[in-house]
C-alpha cells in the first residue's frame, strides 16, 4: 500500500510541469490568436480607409498562411516542451517540412501577387521600356525558382539524403541543357531584348518579310505579335526575333512618313502640279503641316468614298472635327513655346547665378522664377510634413486656368477623339498616351523642384542649369506637335520618255506625315494615304496634268 501511494504521488509530481506547460502554451495560443485577429482587423480597416490596394492585397495573402505558421510553430514548441522528440522524431520533421512548405507558398504569393503587381503599376508610370518587359518575365520565371528551392528544402527537412539527388540533378541539368539549347537560347535572347528594349508593347513594327505587326508580349521563349493584315497572332522565337532586322514605326513617335509617286505630263507646268498636290495634302485633317496653312486649306477638304451621296454628313463632321483639333493644337503649340522660352530664360539666370556659387537668397530667387513656369504648366505647390520637416511638391492646380499647358493638352486630345474615323479603342489609346505624358511631366517638374530646393546643400554635383536643360530637352522631344521639317515635300524624281512626245512623263515624289499610324487598328496610315493619293489624281486630271 505504501509503495502504491509513493508511486501515485510521484506521478502527480511529474505530471504537474506538463500541466503547467500545457496551460501556459494554451494561454499563449489564445493570446496569439487574439493579437492576430486584432492586428489583421486593424490593418484591413486602415488600408480600406486609405484606399491602399497593395496593403489590402498583402493582408489578404498573409492572413491564412500566417495562421497556419502560427499553429505549426505552436505544435513544435509543445513537442519540445513535452520531450516527445525522443519517442516521435518524425513528428518534428513533418512539422518543420510543413513550415517550409507554407513559407515557400507565402513567398511565392508575395512575389507574384504583391511585388509583381506593384512593379506593373510602377511600369505604367515610368518612361522606361525595360520594366514593361521585366514584369512578365518575373511573373513567369520566379514561381518556378521559388518552388524548386522550396521543394529541395522540404525534402531535406524530411531527413532524405540529397547528395545523390544533387548528383543526379546535375547530370539531368547537363542533359537538359544540351537537349533544350534552343529553348535556353530563346530565353537569353528574351533577356537581351529586355536589356536593349528595341520596342515596347503596342509598338508597330515591320518584319523582314514585309509583314506589319504589333508587339503584344515577350515571353520566356516566344514573342507574340499581332499581324495587322491577316488579323492573327504570330509567335516568333526570341532568338529568331533578336536576329531579325526590324523597322519600328512607333519610334521616335507615332507619326509616319509616307511616299507616293505621282506621274504628270512632261509638257505640263510642274509648279502648278506641286501647288495642287500640296493643297490636297494640307487640306486633309490627319496629315501634318503648318497649322495656319492647314486651317485655310481644310475648307476644301475632300473624302473619297464609294457612297458619294451619303458622304456629305461624314465629310462635314470630319472637316469640323479636324478644324477644332487644329485650333486646339495651335493653342498647345503657342503655350509650349511660351513654356520652353521661360525655361530657357531660367537656364540663363541659373548659369549667371552659379558663377560664384549659390547662396540661400539666390536659391529662393530661382525657386520663384521656376514657380512662374510651374503655374504656366497648370501646377501648384503643396507642402506636407515628413519626419518633422516641411517638404514641397507639385500637383495639378485645383483651379487650373484654361490656358494652362495641361488644360490645353487635354482639350487637344479630346478634340482628337471626336474624329469620326476613330474606333472605340482609339479613345482609350489617345487618353492613355497623353495622360501618361502629363504624369511624366509632373514627375520631371517635381524632380527639378527638389533639385532647386536642395541646390545650396551640395546634394548633387550636377548643376541646376543641367537639370533645367534636361527638362527643356524632354519637353521638346515628348510634346512636339509639329515641326517645320514635317511639312509635305514634293519634287521631281525622274522623267520617263516614251516613243512619242505625248507619252513622256515626269514622276513626282510626294512625301507627307500621317499624325498617328497606331490608330484605327493600325490602318489609319493606309486609309489616309489612299485618300490623299486618290484626291491628288482626281484634281490633277481635272487640270489635265495627270499622266
Amino acid at each position: 500500500m505504501l509503495t502504491l501511494l509513493q508511486t501515485s504521488n510521484s506521478s502527480a509530481i511529474y505530471s504537474l510541469p506538463w500541466l503547467q506547460q500545457g496551460g501556459l502554451l494554451a494561454i499563449g495560443i489564445v493570446l496569439g490568436l487574439f493579437i492576430y485577429m486584432v492586428l489583421f482587423s486593424a490593418l484591413k480597416s486602415l488600408f480600406r480607409r486609405s484606399n491602399n490596394e497593395i496593403g489590402i492585397l498583402t493582408v489578404n495573402i498573409l492572413q491564412t498562411p500566417l495562421l497556419i505558421l502560427f499553429v505549426l510553430t505552436a505544435l513544435k514548441v509543445l513537442i519540445y516542451s513535452l520531450n516527445l522528440l525522443e519517442n516521435f522524431p518524425f513528428i518534428e520533421r513533418l512539422l518543420t517540412a510543413g513550415i517550409v512548405a507554407v513559407i515557400t507558398y507565402l513567398i511565392n504569393q508575395l512575389f507574384t501577387q504583391v511585388i509583381a503587381y506593384s512593379l506593373s503599376k510602377y511600369a505604367e508610370k515610368t518612361e522606361a521600356d525595360w520594366d514593361d518587359v521585366l514584369v512578365p518575365l518575373i511573373k513567369n520565371t520566379l514561381p518556378i525558382l521559388i518552388y524548386l528551392i522550396g521543394g529541395f528544402l522540404f525534402i531535406q527537412t524530411l531527413g532524405i539524403d540529397l547528395s545523390g539527388l544533387w548528383v543526379a540533378f546535375g547530370g539531368i541539368t547537363f542533359v537538359l541543357g544540351f537537349a533544350l539549347r534552343d529553348i535556353l537560347s530563346n530565353f537569353f535572347s528574351g533577356l537581351v531584348l529586355l536589356v536593349d528594349t528595341p520596342f515596347q508593347f503596342g509598338d508597330v513594327v515591320a518584319l523582314q518579310d514585309g509583314s506589319i505587326a504589333v508587339i503584344k508580349s515577350i515571353g520566356i521563349r516566344l514573342t507574340t505579335l499581332y499581324l495587322i493584315d491577316s488579323h492573327c497572332d504570330l509567335l516568333v522565337p526570341n532568338a529568331a526575333l533578336e536576329s531579325q532586322k526590324l523597322i519600328n514605326f512607333s519610334r521616335p513617335n507615332s507619326s509616319y512618313y509616307y511616299t507616293i509617286i505621282v506621274p504628270i505630263r512632261a509638257d505640263s507646268d510642274p509648279h502648278q502640279a506641286i501647288k495642287i498636290i500640296e493643297e490636297v495634302i494640307l487640306s486633309h485633317p490627319d496629315t501634318l503641316g503648318e497649322i495656319k496653312k492647314k486651317l485655310v486649306a481644310i475648307e476644301s477638304f475632300y473624302r473619297m468614298t464609294d457612297q458619294l451621296l451619303d458622304s456629305e454628313d461624314n465629310l462635314s463632321s470630319k472637316k469640323e472635327a479636324g478644324r477644332q483639333r487644329l485650333l486646339a493644337e495651335e493653342k498647345v503649340k503657342v503655350k509650349l513655346e511660351e513654356v520652353k522660352k521661360a525655361i530657357a530664360e531660367l537656364v540663363g539666370k541659373i548659369k549667371f547665378m552659379e558663377m560664384e556659387g549659390l547662396d540661400s537668397g539666390e536659391i529662393r530667387a530661382i525657386q520663384g522664377y521656376y514657380l512662374d513656369v510651374v503655374r504656366m504648366v497648370g501646377l501648384e505647390t503643396v507642402s506636407e510634413k515628413q519626419k518633422g520637416q516641411k517638404s514641397l511638391y507639385l500637383q495639378e492646380s485645383q483651379n487650373m486656368d484654361e490656358d494652362a499647358l495641361i488644360s490645353l493638352l487635354r482639350s487637344w486630345y479630346r478634340n482628337w477623339q471626336e474624329d469620326p474615323d476613330l474606333i472605340d479603342t482609339d479613345n482609350e489609346v489617345l487618353e492613355s498616351e497623353w495622360e501618361r505624358k502629363i504624369d511624366f511631366l509632373i514627375k520631371r517638374m517635381n524632380k527639378l523642384l527638389q533639385q532647386i530646393i536642395n541646390g545650396n546643400q551640395g546634394l548633387s554635383e550636377t548643376k541646376l542649369d543641367d537639370y533645367t536643360e534636361e527638362l527643356w530637352k524632354w519637353i521638346q522631344e515628348r510634346f512636339q506637335t509639329y515641326a517645320s521639317w514635317q511639312s509635305p515635300r514634293i519634287w521631281m524624281q525622274d522623267v520617263s520618255i516614251g516613243g512619242a512626245r505625248d507619252s513622256s512623263t515626269i514622276n513626282m515624289a510626294v512625301k507627307f506625315f500621317v499624325d498617328n499610324i497606331k490608330l484605327e487598328q493600325c490602318q489609319r496610315g493606309n486609309r489616309i494615304r489612299s485618300e490623299v493619293h486618290g484626291e491628288i489624281v482626281r484634281q490633277l486630271r481635272q487640270a489635265y496634268l495627270y499622266r
